[in-house]
């Protein structure tokens, strides 16, 4: 019996090069499965998703979902794609085996944290209050330009991570500090600024966008300080889980995170498509 995909929606596509479509997975005339192909991530057209790729149950276990995999890593070749990325949940070991047998490499991690019912104290002399507008203008430069940099370092075009940082912004902050279920906050310590924190309501809870520690007083505690000040403002507005994303590659802030009690909920690997 052969797999195969077969179109199951019409080719989704735009001038700047943005493409998708769905696919049925197929053993001879049956559909076993489905996925979808993309080639329109914030990397630009030369790097590919594959994504909701899932089997049905009679059908796991036998290669299907492999075979499937490659044959959509061929669509992308035809695209022009030359990087492809997929994202497995936390609790598919059959998705992160798939991914691991062929090649995928992880780059980062979705986490959450089911709150407590009581909010963390802060250390002595360790304080949270919302930022200035002042600070806000300030800061929103900084915020910006270090999230751009920052997709730079993963292999994004200047000009692309530039894009992405004006347009992330703008869906995330379109009502700067004002926005409903917005809170952005600076840390202080003994009266100096040593952080700030930009949490939001999202997907049914708290999420942390950014938390940042001032370069001079790195290395004293405070991105732990910062992350249960997060849960403070979480647990005031109601919420009930705080979640985040971490780069794989950023060791001390997944140690951190899995001290704090945060668990993945999803993995995110990348792939070179030779």
């Amino acid at each position: 019996m052969t797999t195969t995909l077969r179109p199951s929606g019409p080719l989704q596509q735009s001038d700047g090069g943005a493409r998708s479509r769905p696919y049925e997975i197929r053993v001879n005339s049956r559909r076993v499965g489905a996925l979808t192909i993309a080639a329109d991530t914030p990397f630009g057209p030369t790097v590919g998703e594959i994504r909701d790729l899932a089997v049905d149950e009679p059908d796991r276990r036998r290669g299907r979902a492999t075979v499937a995999a490659l044959a959509a890593e061929e669509v992308l070749r035809g695209w022009g794609c030359r990087r492809v990325r997929v994202s497995t949940p936390a609790d598919s070991a059959g998705g992160q085996r798939l991914a691991e047998t062929l090649g995928y490499v992880e780059y980062g991690r979705n986490m959450v944290k089911e709150l407590p019912t009581e909010p963390p104290a802060a250390r002595e002399g360790v304080t949270g209050r919302p930022m200035t507008p002042a600070e806000y203008e300030e800061w929103e430069a900084l915020a910006r330009a270090s999230y751009a940099a920052l997709w730079v370092e993963r292999g994004m075009s200047p000009q692309a991570a530039a894009a992405k940082s004006e347009a992330d912004h703008a869906a995330d902050l379109p009502r700067g500090p004002a926005g409903p279920g917005v809170w952005l906050s600076v840390l202080e310590a003994d009266g100096a600024t040593v952080g700030t924190l930009w949490v939001a309501r999202r997907d049914g809870g708290a999420y942390v966008f950014d938390v940042e520690v001032v370069e001079e007083h790195r290395g004293r505690g405070h991105g732990r300080d910062l992350m249960l000040l997060a849960e403070r403002v979480a647990l005031a507005d109601g919420q009930r889980t705080l979640g985040l994303h971490v780069f794989t590659d950023n060791a001390p802030a997944r140690r951190l995170y899995e001290s704090l009690g945060y668990r993945a909920t999803r993995f995110n690997l990348a792939k070179d498509l030779i």
